[in-house]
């Protein structure tokens, strides 16, 4: 088992991770600090929005619990 530090701790190395990784690649192909900085920020909080939605969605779904 896993404690809560632990879970939230490898959440924020992954999600900063991440973010430096779209940075870059938006900084590649745009070369702009504004624009890399928008598109890396409104693609987080899309994630984070998605990524809460689906968890919802899946806890009603009951194929594969036992």
């Amino acid at each position: 088992m896993e404690t809560h530090k632990r879970s939230i701790l490898k959440t924020i190395i992954y999600r900063i991770t991440v973010s430096i990784i779209l940075a870059i690649i938006s900084w590649h192909f745009t070369g702009d600090l504004t624009k890399t900085s928008a598109i890396t920020i409104i693609y987080n909080i899309v994630v984070i929005i998605f990524y809460y939605i689906h968890e919802r969605i899946w806890i009603k779904i009951k194929w594969g619990r036992i």
